[in-house]
């Protein structure tokens, strides 16, 4: 394979990707004139010095050198670490001008993949822009080059692990110490083997904040290195949990026995989850992202309500709350147990749970045939075609789709609009992850 050449050159950003970067055109005077170039920290309207690292058939990649000519609507990115770290591709942009960019894509996607048009475009729905986040997976990995341990998010380049002292989407008590984790996982015998550190954050208590971080570790730890954790959980008021196997190895090590929970203050809702379950990683968006799911659903006095990948029960328990009998679907069976204590613990009986793998055959599934007025879809990246192709959609009147990845959606969107006769009467963007390229969305439709 020929070498890329690594000579800098001048080019002009036209649009912005899904994923963030510049788009350009190689000019008409290149060997390659009008082959796509997506470029990483250039802005649309932009003129940039920038360096090939990556090329394809199709496309070039490259990255910022310098801006020439900067775009209005570039400020000064606040993390010390953008541009290394993978994580916050878009600080560089205007926070109302990322949120703007992300509808385009989802209005795009609509429209190019499902060849729909929603009726109305919602009002997008944003909250804290930093320290929201307060789920994630930071990766671990010992440089002997260095003599260190870094602990962090992926680089652009996923085969590093990005150097970070400090993370400001991520929640302060646990953004602000990461220079700590690592000065704490450097001092462990066990410093080799710990690939990644889990962190999750739900309401303080009076044993610790709320933080738990899960060590996975490759081989047993010494009683050097339990004592170091603990010490470490109890200096920062941290529940530490131990993973050294599969997802069902994980236990406490400090506290014995900690309770993680939220609160949907709106709904008188109290969440309790497990430290690797899955819960939306921004906490005031997830908020309003439920009191939106559910106004749109508009559920009337003894409406029958379908949710599905209703994980801990999220959008299922309010709904309980405003008076709807709901059944939730979920394919992990441990979240739907956990949904199933929820319910119970919030005092709502017409919440109902079962475990059902939504990308399967579903005829023998009851709760098919048990007849619903609305439903509430909140699926993975691959989307919802699977069951929405075998669920009897006859007697529905709303469907509310809440979605992380917009092609999904909009192929799904098509499904129903140009398949089945659906109405997309309204569909919006949410920031569920400010200052990354990451697209979340609600759409409605209706008969």
């Amino acid at each position: 394979m020929a070498k890329i050449d690594q000579t800098p050159f001048e080019i002009q950003i036209l649009d912005l990707s899904h994923d963030g970067r510049g788009v350009a055109r190689r000019p008409p005077d290149h060997a390659n004139a009008g082959k796509t170039v997506f470029v990483s920290g250039a802005l649309p309207g932009e003129t940039v010095m920038a360096r090939q690292s990556a090329r394809s058939r199709s496309f070039d990649e490259a990255k910022t050198l310098e801006v020439l000519v900067a775009s209005p609507d570039r400020v000064p990115a606040r993390c010390p670490h953008f541009g290394a770290c993978g994580g916050c591709v878009l600080q560089h942009l205007a926070e109302d001008r990322q949120i703007g960019a992300k509808q385009r894509v989802l209005l795009d996607n609509l429209e190019r993949i499902g060849h729909v048009r929603p009726d109305e475009v919602l009002p997008p729905l944003t909250d804290a822009s930093w320290g929201y986040r307060r789920k994630g997976r930071f990766s671990v990995r010992r440089v002997e080059k260095k003599d260190r341990t870094l602990v962090g998010f992926r680089e652009e380049d996923p085969r590093f692990v990005a150097d970070l002292r400090e993370c400001h989407t991520v929640i302060p008590s646990i953004g602000t110490r990461i220079a700590a984790l690592s000065d704490l996982v450097d001092g462990l015998e066990a410093r080799r083997d710990i690939p990644q550190i889990e962190f999750i954050a739900g309401d303080a208590t009076d044993a610790f904040d709320g933080v738990a971080l899960v060590f996975r570790h490759l081989r047993p730890l010494s009683p050097a290195d339990l004592d170091a954790l603990t010490a470490f959980g109890q200096a920062h008021r941290f529940a530490i949990f131990l993973q050294p196997g599969g997802i069902d190895s994980v236990h406490p090590l400090w506290p014995q026995a900690p309770e993680l929970s939220f609160e949907l203050p709106q709904w008188e809702v109290e969440m309790k989850f497990r430290p690797l379950d899955f819960i939306q990683v921004n906490a005031g968006l997830n908020q309003k992202m439920i009191a939106g799911a559910l106004a749109l659903l508009d559920v009337q006095a003894g409406d029958r309500v379908l949710d599905l990948f209703c994980g801990l029960g999220n959008f299922t328990l309010p709904l309980a709350r405003i008076g709807a009998d709901v059944v939730g679907v979920e394919g992990d069976a441990g979240l739907v147990a956990r949904a199933r204590e929820n319910a119970v613990h919030n005092h709502l009986p017409n919440a109902q749970f079962h475990a059902a793998d939504l990308a399967q055959d579903l005829r023998g599934q009851p709760w098919m045939r048990a007849g619903f007025d609305r439903l509430l879809l909140d699926p993975p990246r691959s989307g919802a075609d699977v069951v929405l192709k075998q669920l009897p959609l006859k007697g529905l009147r709303r469907i509310v789709y809440v979605s992380c990845h917009p092609g999904s959606l909009a192929r799904d969107a098509g499904y129903l609009v140009n398949e089945r006769g659906w109405k997309l009467r309204a569909a919006g963007v949410m920031d569920m992850f400010p200052h990354t390229a990451h697209v979340e969305s609600i759409a409605m439709f209706e008969t």
